[in-house]
């Protein structure tokens, strides 16, 4: 696992623009922790995406702003650029599982798949869930067929057998997800042509808030009209598309404001304003805190 570090919130990358190079690893998270504690326990975020599960251990797992509880079979969903790390426990037991998103879809016209497995990219859900015992054993067997392929001397079909099994695992883990949500009480996510539109647009979001794109511009990466857009996220979210917009943006601004030791006028300029001023106005609207007043609150 490699990282870039500077001034900014620590990234690490899974062999990243190095396609000859294994684009996917699972690991022993009691191992793992041992070598890799000082860093995971410490905010970072990564290109890649990462499941955590936690077999047996319990303890807070902190993503963004938010601290979850770890039990027995619970499970993390970390997408890109999610801020995260792990507490002091480092007896954990459990499974790590790392992929980069071409290595999961090589082909981009299978992404509906990835989007439809809403466990990362799910705007209105929790990144976790409770993994019950029925579907424990399945998700087993799946990471040590995972795991022969990867230990095995046959090169020929690899990583078509290991896309195969990764997709399966998260699957099951979805439906898993869903039941866990109707134990709960939480809101259920069903994949319709709404929510997927939804989520199409969070990913178009995520790739160009810092762009200052308008509403009419989002409108026609996704072929609709900037109305249609509209009607849209206020059905399904109750929000506008600028509110979204805002939202990610602000996020972005509290996680660097609290995990980098950028400056604001460094941060406006890293989040796409020109005038530093207008950063801290747009920050201070929406939050109702300066950048600096922010910060200083929860150091």
């Amino acid at each position: 696992m490699d990282s870039e570090k500077a001034n900014v919130i620590t990234e690490y990358h899974l062999n990243n623009h190095e396609p000859d190079k294994p684009q996917f690893a699972v690991y022993d998270m009691k191992d793992y922790l041992k070598g890799h504690h000082c860093s995971v326990s410490k905010p970072h975020i990564h290109s890649f995406y990462q499941i955590i599960w936690f077999q047996s251990g319990q303890g807070k797992h902190f993503v963004d702003f938010e601290v979850y509880d770890v039990f027995e079979n619970a499970m993390f969903f970390i997408a890109p650029n999610q801020v995260h790390y792990f507490d002091e426990n480092s007896d954990y037991e459990g499974i790590l599982i790392h992929f980069n998103e071409p290595y999961l879809l090589p082909d981009a016209s299978e992404f509906s798949f990835f989007l439809k497995c809403s466990l990362f990219n799910n705007p209105y859900q929790q990144p976790a869930c409770c993994i019950g015992s029925g579907i424990k054993h399945q998700l087993e067997k799946y990471i040590g067929l995972i795991k022969e392929e990867l230990e095995g001397a046959l090169s020929f079909g690899k990583d078509e057998l290991i896309r195969i099994y990764l997709m399966a695992f998260l699957v099951q883990t979805q439906r898993c997800k869903y039941e866990f949500e109707k134990r709960t009480g939480k809101p259920l996510f069903t994949v319709d042509e709404k929510r997927m539109q939804v989520i199409k647009f969070v990913n178009l979001i995520n790739e160009n808030y810092t762009k200052g794109l308008s509403i009419v511009e989002y409108a026609k990466f996704m072929s609709i009209s900037s109305r249609t857009l509209s009607d849209l996220i206020g059905l399904v979210l109750n929000k506008t598309p600028l509110q979204m917009i805002q939202e990610r943006i602000i996020l972005e601004a509290k996680r660097l404001l609290l995990h980098s030791s950028l400056n604001v006028n460094q941060i406006g300029y890293r989040l796409g304003f020109d005038d530093p001023s207008y950063f801290v106005k747009y920050f201070r609207r929406q939050t109702g805190f300066s950048p600096t007043d922010f910060r200083k609150s929860i150091m």
